[in-house]
Parts: structure tokens; C-alpha cells; sequence
């Protein structure tokens, strides 16, 4: 079976100067995991669940604690709360990030008449759920693990 066969035809795609707030938005109800990232006509990468969540990582505590004397127990507060602001900081300019600015790129892409074997190979290979599926510069459509189990258990019309 071929990947144009299994793929997602015309997928949803977003512009890299969406923002993160609008784009899970659109992950959110449409239920797609992942979206091809646009820079006009050209594909420049693709926004993922993963990338998403990428932006929530804090770090741990601070790299520069030590135990504390007696007079620095009043200074480790301070330095925990001044990180604290800065991580609600972080946190509150999530939304308004770019796509562009967090987006999986470069993009891994493979051809509609490819096997679907090369697609799970490439998928596996590169520990990746999705590959943008082009014919030369064009965006065709959009393969995902889901849609390859779906291709080889008979189609999504098939009956369990």
C-alpha cells in the first residue's frame, strides 16, 4: 500500500506567525496531534503536541542552592519566589508565542508513493507520530502512526 493511499489529504495547516494559543485551539477541537507549519506557499515545519508541552518545562530548583547558614535561611525564600515570578512570567507569555518560534523544524517529509513500510520505518527510525507527505515543494497531505494502523487493519470503514 502506497502513503497517498493511508495519508490525510489537503491537512490543516497554520501560518508560522500563528500563535501557540490559536493553534491549540485548533489541535484541540479538530483532535489532531500535529500541523504543518506554513511560511507562505513554503513548508517550514510542523507544531506538535510535544512542541506544546515543550514550553511548559520548568527548570527544577535553583541550580545555585546550597545549605543554608543561619543568616541565609531569610535569602533562600527570596531566591525561590524570584524564580517562582519568573516561571508565572514564562507561563503567561506562552500563548502569544509564534508557531514559528517553537515549530519541529526541519520538517521530515516523505513522497505519496512511497510504501507505507518506508513511513513507519522513517516514523519509527525517527521517533516521530506524523510526516508531512510532499510531491516536490507541494504539501499533499499529512500520514500519521494512526493512519497506517488504520491502511493496514483494512481502512477505517472496516469493521472490528
Amino acid at each position: 500500500m502506497l502513503v497517498k493511499d493511508a495519508m490525510t489529504p489537503d491537512p490543516v495547516t497554520c501560518s508560522v506567525d500563528d500563535t501557540v494559543s490559536s493553534i491549540g485551539g485548533v489541535m484541540r477541537t479538530k483532535h489532531i496531534g500535529g500541523i504543518p507549519v506554513m511560511d507562505g506557499t513554503r513548508l517550514a515545519g510542523m507544531v506538535t503536541e510535544t512542541d506544546l508541552l515543550k514550553l511548559l518545562m520548568t527548570k527544577g530548583p535553583s541550580d545555585d542552592l546550597w545549605l543554608p547558614s543561619p543568616l541565609e535561611v531569610i535569602e533562600l525564600p527570596i531566591r525561590e519566589f524570584i524564580n517562582w515570578e519568573r516561571t508565572k512570567e514564562a507561563l503567561t507569555d506562552i500563548g502569544s508565542k509564534k508557531v514559528g518560534m517553537i515549530m519541529s523544524s526541519p520538517i521530515i517529509t516523505i513522497t505519496p508513493e512511497e510504501d507505507i513500510e518506508a513511513a513507519a520505518d522513517l516514523m519509527l527510525k525517527k521517533k516521530i507520530d506524523r510526516l508531512a507527505v510532499v510531491s516536490g515543494e507541494t504539501l499533499k497531505g499529512i500520514i500519521t502512526r494512526e493512519d497506517i494502523v488504520w491502511a493496514i487493519s483494512g481502512g477505517k470503514g472496516a469493521s472490528p
